[in-house]
């Protein structure tokens, strides 16, 4: 049995932060749980989203067997009502895995972004949560929307792999919205001439949900990387081929199961870089001027 069934989801509504973009400091008036500025939790809001999310998860199609997630702890927060909900049935139920290859996009600095919590951290206040070695990592110095397609792609390659090979038909996975953006794209290996395009919804715990087109495993082995950072080798999933043999998107940016409906929605609208522009048109990622 392969992978037949992706289903991607956004985190809710979440605090604030801000940075300086000269000096590399993130700050946020509201405390994140981790510690971590740029790593705020839920607002109460968005934790109804994650209940609202998590019962209609229960509901879908095939049913899920197993959960990836940002190591974000918004991301966490998101899709732990769902896996507590299942471990309430089931205590052998899905634990939630932790891949930092779905984390947050930020653009390319000449500074360290702040990274996710330690899995120590995590643990103390996400139950649900596995032992995991992730497949790839984000540069700590950030990526140019180029960059983060390849990485997602190569992330999505591991995650098609692995499930592939464990038997499991359907998964979900709590990330970020430029991260569902790209997902949707190597998935469907549709990669807009204008990087701004609107094809896919990230609205907050809004459901994108991609069917493989057709339903046999990988048949290519996709290369391990010697570590997390690596160079990631070229996949070749544009021209409508996809990775893992394309996808068909059967729902994009449901939010009918939210009690307030479609919100927040987000698309790229520059290359979210913080080098000066001399810099920045220097690397060989994708690149785009901002629309003002």
């Amino acid at each position: 049995m392969s992978l037949t069934t992706i289903y991607v989801t956004r985190h809710g509504f979440r605090s604030t932060w801000s940075v300086d973009h000269k000096k590399g400091i993130y700050s946020s008036s509201i405390r994140s749980p981790t510690g971590i500025p740029n790593d705020p939790a839920l607002t109460s809001y968005g934790v109804q989203q994650s209940i609202e999310l998590g019962e209609h998860l229960r509901t879908v199609n095939p049913p899920i067997e197993c959960i990836y997630s940002s190591p974000y702890y918004r991301c966490l927060q998101t899709i732990d009502p769902f896996a507590e909900q299942l471990a309430r049935d089931d205590p052998a139920s899905p634990l939630i895995r932790p891949e930092h290859g779905l984390g947050e996009f930020f653009g390319l600095a000449d500074f360290h972004h702040p990274v996710p919590a330690s899995p120590e951290t995590l643990k103390k206040h996400f139950k649900r949560l596995a032992p995991w070695t992730s497949f790839i990592k984000p540069n700590e110095k950030g990526e140019s929307i180029g960059n983060l397609h390849e990485r997602v792609a190569y992330v999505m390659a591991k995650i098609i792999e692995q499930s592939d090979k464990e038997g499991v038909k359907a998964i979900v996975i709590s990330t970020h919205a430029a991260t569902v953006i790209a997902i949707g794209r190597v998935l469907t290996g549709v990669m807009p001439e204008d990087i701004t395009e609107q094809d896919f919804h990230p609205y907050t715990c809004g459901l994108t949900t991609f069917s493989r087109r057709n339903n046999e495993a990988m048949k290519a082995a996709v290369l391990d990387l010697k570590h997390p950072y690596e160079k990631i080798p070229n996949l070749d999933w544009r021209n409508g081929k996809g990775i893992g043999g394309g996808w068909d998107v059967i729902g994009n940016g449901d939010c009918s199961f939210l009690s307030g409906g479609a919100e927040r929605g987000w698309s790229f609208n520059g290359d979210e870089s913080f080098l000066p522009e001399e810099e920045a048109d220097e690397d060989d990622g994708l690149r785009i001027k901002p629309v003002l």
